[in-house]
């Protein structure tokens, strides 16, 4: 096995992911070089989640594998926010770990590596700091990015201040923490020479970048600036906002510039004031209707992504009811739906009144019914619409059997899709990949929809032709 080798295997979100490839390009520097045979490398590393339950599991398990498979001369190291969140105890579940470190010092794992090989006993060696210090600067010249085919996701900030009752992020991530501009420009210039077609900006919460800068409306900021630095990038994408803070300013910046794709992922978690309330997130629903409408008499084709959290603690029949019109009532093109998860040391654990599984489980199956019927009608309008696609791959056809047909299908997102989380444009025959094409829609399923290059796109149906104009 070659000294200097190292396997970094990111579980959880898109986030983890640019932290993963952060990670790698230290280790570069360091002279250590990348493998994709676990079996192969020196240095074992598993860049963990433990946001929810289900992740602290996966991640876990993970670490097991490795740990049960490793040879004397590997050493495996547990990174990420499952070490943040449970370093201290994380041994004790995971024997054969030889490091753990945390979310806020990822860019020491070059000296994590020196210090468990020059070690003298086979305790593992822990680097958890509490302060948060990882970004500007400090962060050991790696580009804060992750390039996935034709598209890459781009770290504007890290952590989180909200007060969000159910979320660990802020025990994990720490306060919230922008990125200078200067840097993420500058990045964003990089990709746009790699050939880069869409930039997914990215943050546990978008539009509080700027804050701790100074910047009043720092995201609309920023995305002035990016439009005017990489014109020739066709997508700028932004996740993750916040309610209450999508501000006119920024509704004005998405509307007057073409590459900003008119897609919002706007986590909700609840429509009911209590509930809502109770998870400490801003109640004002009203807020939701009206700023929905301007962001729709601005950009009539606008597609939104939310998600919803049911079973919290204290959730009733009415409560629930609630949510459920509320979803009929906005017509979301995109919904995510979770269960509620227990996690200690978050506010709501402590919660009287928590829901039963098979509850949660119902409600969450219901309001997913809700949502398909609403998906397929979303997607239904879009038949006949002339669409760009990014083509990332192609495929081949299977009949009723299983069977391949021989006929090829390339598959591709529109700016109403969001990697991993969306759904796919499945255009017929074989486009060029990692391009943007023409696509005309000719049927709508579920998530998906189906098209053919057109090969006429001066007919490109314009914004303002599908919806009306504060159309909810």
């Amino acid at each position: 096995m070659p000294k200097n080798t190292y396997y970094i295997l990111s579980l959880g979100c898109s986030k983890n992911t640019v932290d993963s490839e952060s990670i790698a390009q230290v280790l570069n520097q360091g002279g250590l070089k990348a493998v994709t045979n676990p079996q192969k490398a020196e240095v074992l590393i598993v860049n963990t989640c433990g946001f929810i339950g289900p992740a602290k599991t996966e991640s876990i398990e993970t670490l097991q594998e490795l740990a049960s498979l490793k040879r004397p001369d590997q050493y495996l190291i547990a990174a990420g926010c499952l070490s943040q969140r449970y370093g201290d105890t994380l041994s004790q579940e995971v024997s054969g770990l030889d490091g753990i470190i945390g979310t806020r010092r990822w860019m020491d794992i070059m000296e994590l590596v020196k210090r468990i090989r020059d070690r003298k006993h086979p305790e593992p060696l822990y680097h958890i700091p509490t302060e948060a210090l990882t970004v500007g600067n400090d962060e050991h010249g790696a580009a804060r990015v992750s390039i996935q085919g034709a598209s890459a996701y781009l770290k504007i900030a890290d952590g989180c201040r909200r007060p969000c009752a159910f979320c660990a992020i802020p025990a994990i991530k720490g306060t919230a923490v922008s990125r200078p501009v200067d840097l993420i420009v500058n990045e964003a210039r990089l990709l746009r020479d790699q050939g880069v077609q869409e930039i997914i900006l990215i943050a546990q919460d978008s539009t509080d970048y700027g804050y701790d800068l100074g910047l009043k409306n720092g995201l609309a900021h920023l995305l002035n600036q990016l439009v005017k630095a990489v014109p020739d990038v066709p997508w700028l994408r932004v996740m993750y906002a916040y309610p209450g803070y999508v501000t006119d300013e920024l509704i004005e910046t998405m509307a007057s510039h073409k590459q900003i794709v008119n897609y919002l992922d706007i986590p909700l978690q609840h429509a009911h004031r209590q509930t809502l309330l109770r998870m400490k997130r801003p109640a004002n629903v009203e807020w939701v209707y009206g700023t929905l409408e301007k962001m729709r008499k601005a950009m009539p084709d606008l597609a939104i992504r939310t998600t919803f959290i049911v079973g919290y603690p204290g959730e009733t029949d009415e409560e629930f009811e609630t949510l459920v019109d509320f979803v009929r009532d906005i017509q979301f093109d995109r919904v995510g739906v979770f269960t509620y998860s227990y996690e200690v040391g978050t506010p709501s654990a402590e919660f009287p009144h928590q829901v039963d599984d098979d509850t949660k489980e119902e409600r969450r199956d219901y309001l997913m019914e809700v949502q398909q019927d609403i998906s397929l009608q979303r997607n239904q309008v879009q038949v006949g619409r002339v669409m760009d696609v990014l083509i990332e791959g192609h495929a081949q056809l299977e009949d009723e059997d299983g069977e391949l047909t021989g006929e090829s299908i390339s598959l591709g997102r529109s700016y109403r899709d969001a990697p991993e989380i969306d759904g796919y444009v499945m255009v017929m025959g074989e486009a060029p990949v990692h391009e943007v094409v023409p696509v005309r829609i000719t049927d709508a399923m579920l998530y998906d929809l189906v098209g053919t290059i057109d090969l006429n796109p001066p007919t490109i149906i314009q914004p303002g032709q599908i919806f009306g104009a504060g159309d909810l």
